[in-house]
């Protein structure tokens, strides 16, 4: 039997808290639970989950502030925050400080059991040993390591898996719909600007110094990438 994914939970409410921690249980997740983002990073240390449910909103020590420093100390576990804010510059705050994904609450249980499941997979994807190559940038696919011109680029877990898609289809124009399945494999709604977001982020990131943009929005049908 394989092992258990291990999902920290780090949620402020008691009431949501042990509702999260109910359906994970059920759905077979091993749940490690703290109150605050403190007790998160001390039982994250000694416990190392496969993924961080994180609330953005808790005392002592905040979401965002767990999630850099998650990333500053080098640690690329997946994170899935929850927030109760709906702008899109509170979502971007959430990508500037690392994490993966982001859920608005109230939400879906089977949305968020959608999320963690796409979140997981991701991580246990094998990859080959090649590393791709377009217009400066180099994707090292095995060590997820990523340099434009020579110069390193720090990218999260979902910055890069968005960008080695984009990179392998390199020319070809992606639907919105293909790559959410992708990348995220499930459905957004229609209307939903999360994917901009990521693609803001991520070109924020890659066009080092005013480099030429590679990331291209083709109107009404997706995204991109390739020299102009």
């Amino acid at each position: 039997m394989a092992p258990k994914n291990r999902i920290l939970v780090a949620e402020d409410d008691q009431g949501v808290r042990d509702a999260i921690e109910r359906a994970l249980t059920i759905e077979g997740y091993d749940v490690l639970i703290a109150e605050d983002g403190a007790r998160a990073l001390e039982i994250g240390g000694d416990h190392s989950p496969d993924l961080y449910l994180l609330d953005v909103m808790m005392p002592y020590v905040d979401g965002l502030s767990v999630c850099r420093t998650l990333r500053q100390r080098g640690d690329n576990t997946p994170i899935l925050v929850l927030t109760a804010r709906h702008e899109i510059s509170d979502r971007v705050a959430g990508l500037d400080a690392g994490a993966d994904d982001y859920l608005t609450k109230p939400f879906a249980l089977d949305e968020l059991l959608a999320r963690i499941r796409a979140l997981l997979r991701r991580g246990t994807i094998d990859v080959t040993d090649g590393v791709l190559e377009v217009a400066g940038v180099r994707l090292d696919q095995r060590a997820r390591r990523v340099e434009r011109d020579g110069i390193r680029v720090e990218l999260t877990k979902t910055e890069f898996d968005l960008l080695e898609l984009l990179m392998h289809n390199a020319g070809i124009v992606l639907t919105r719909d293909s790559i959410y399945d992708l990348i995220w494999g499930y459905n957004f709604e229609t209307n939903s600007k999360s994917l901009d977001v990521y693609i803001g982020y991520l070109r924020r990131k890659i066009n080092l110094d005013g480099l030429q943009d590679l990331i291209h929005t083709v109107r009404g049908v997706g995204y991109c990438f390739r020299e102009a």
